[in-house]
């Protein structure tokens, strides 16, 4: 029976474990961190609870698939979709704008600001939805052998979405739609990779479409590091051990292009027959094998996805107007998002994101309290390396909050945590606390993504984020199945 070393126990490791375990290997982990879950992990503090990452997602059947490979009987928790996605708020305004997959009420939303919404969207939609499906099988969901390969692969896509290539995100919404509130607003899927409407190519419109109409946002009952807790149940089942408090500094004994042995903090030696890791597929290779491809800089000149800035608030009211999901914008969308990625604008106003956890998990808060999850996208230490400044940011935004819901929150705080890009850095292994890993622009997606395989050792691969086909917590399942696509190819299912 071979043996398989995971380096990482995030959505990526832990469905490539159970992927694999299905398969006859034999599956050990080890993860830095106090407990599994990379960055869909959860914190608990003061009787609060909130999951430090992820929120919400699209394409469930991404787990369903990966549910019927890896032969689990049922799958341990619930996907709740949602109707009600998200709202929007701009500063100086009382408008809220809520965002509902149903596409009649949705309309009723901008009938002020954009006329002839619906048929706007409709044909924006079935646009995306078009390229969507002539992609999503040519080109998302396969492996890469080289970029010869994948330039190949670009030849079966039709000529008529060229220009998707060379656009972007914004330039699409300008061809689509007139007002400032719906331009900026449905471009939000920008930041949902990390990065903003501007720097991101006009592909990934596709979001809108996933999230409006083909399967729309789901969140999980009882919150989504349920995801992470149910995985590692059917881990304790199969017997795939996780180590962690292990963070892998070093290698060794390498022979015939095959890595043998890999070196712990505390200098224990991990041994196995293939190694697959989850760590960032690019700083692994920077650190870890120091190869001169991924040297610090040319590590520094790759477009890294924004940094988190992070609040997990307890209050000791209840928020009865708030939504669940929502977004908090400003009056000048253009300057901030083209200047907020290098740290050219103040943060003194800054853009964020908030979610209600009680709203849609009341165990998560005590009684008559609420749990908020606070999400500003920043600059990465790159641009900003010094955070003394984080309980000012925090302040900025938590007056800001207090001015736009109506109520004093800092005087309802009963409970508070802020993480800094130093924080998640240091936690989980971002490069510069980029919070998504590399970015998605058209020199950084398929074939031109670190591969799922490396480049000296045959019997290493990676999983993740930064590798094919990206970000995100299906892309993270679609890429388990990509890199045990290439296993299986090279190796063969072992089946007891």
């Amino acid at each position: 029976m071979k043996k398989v070393l995971i380096v990482g126990s995030g959505l990526g490791g832990l469905t490539t474990a159970l992927r694999l375990h299905r398969r006859g290997y034999k599956v050990e982990m080890l993860e830095k961190f106090h407990q599994p879950g990379g960055r869909l992990n959860q914190l608990k503090k003061d009787g609060f609870t909130w999951d430090m990452g992820p929120t919400f997602f699209s394409m469930t059947y991404e787990f369903k698939e990966f549910f019927e490979d890896a032969q689990l009987k049922e799958m341990p928790f619930e996907f709740r979709e949602l109707d009600r996605l998200y709202s929007v708020n701009f500063r100086g305004s009382d408008k809220r704008y809520v965002i509902y997959k149903d596409l009649d009420r949705l309309a009723k939303e901008f009938e002020e600001v954009e006329p002839n919404f619906r048929e706007k969207m409709n044909r924006f939609l079935d646009s995306a939805a078009r390229f969507f499906h002539d992609v999503e099988f040519v080109v998302l969901k396969r492996n890469y052998d080289s970029i010869w390969q994948y330039l190949l692969t670009l030849t079966r896509v039709p000529v008529k979405y060229s220009p998707r290539m060379i656009r972007t995100v914004w330039q699409e919404m300008e061809r689509h739609f007139e007002s400032r509130e719906v331009k900026e607003i449905f471009s939000l899927v920008a930041f949902f990779l990390g990065a903003t409407p501007f720097d991101t190519p006009a592909i990934y419109t596709i979001l809108s479409y996933t999230e409006l109409v083909h399967d729309g946002y789901h969140n999980v009952h009882g919150g989504m590091y349920k995801i992470v807790e149910g995985l590692t149940k059917e881990m304790d089942k199969a017997g795939i051990p996780i180590h962690y408090n292990t963070e892998i500094v070093d290698y060794k004994n390498t022979d015939s292009g095959k890595l043998n042995t890999l070196v712990d903090q505390h200098g224990k030696e991990w041994n196995a027959d293939l190694f697959v890791v989850n760590a960032d597929a690019a700083l692994f290779r920077h650190k870890i094998f120091k190869r001169k491809k991924f040297n610090q800089e040319k590590m520094d000149k790759l477009q890294w996805t924004m940094a988190p800035f992070t609040m997990y608030i307890g209050l000791d009211t209840k928020l009865d107007d708030v939504p669940l999901h929502n977004y908090f914008l400003g009056t000048n969308f253009k300057e901030y998002s083209g200047n907020v990625f290098k740290n050219s604008v103040k943060l003194d106003q800054p853009y964020y994101y908030v979610n209600v956890v009680s709203k849609s998990d009341p165990e998560a808060a005590p009684e008559g309290c609420e749990s908020l999850f606070i999400l500003c996208p920043v600059p990465d230490l790159r641009f900003k390396p010094d955070w003394s400044d984080r309980d000012e940011v925090a302040n900025n935004i938590l007056t800001d909050l207090g001015q736009r819901i109506g109520i004093d929150v800092e005087k309802h705080i009963v409970s508070k945590t802020v993480l800094t890009p130093v924080d998640w850095e240091k936690a989980f292994n971002l490069y510069r606390g980029s919070g998504l890993g590399l970015g998605h622009n058209l020199s950084q997606i398929g074939g031109f993504r670190p591969k799922n395989f490396d480049e000296e050792f045959g019997n290493v691969f990676y999983v993740g984020a930064s590798t094919v086909p990206g970000t995100g917590l299906p892309m993270a399942v679609i890429s388990s199945k990509l890199v045990v696509e290439r296993i299986d190819k090279k190796y063969g299912s072992l089946h007891k």
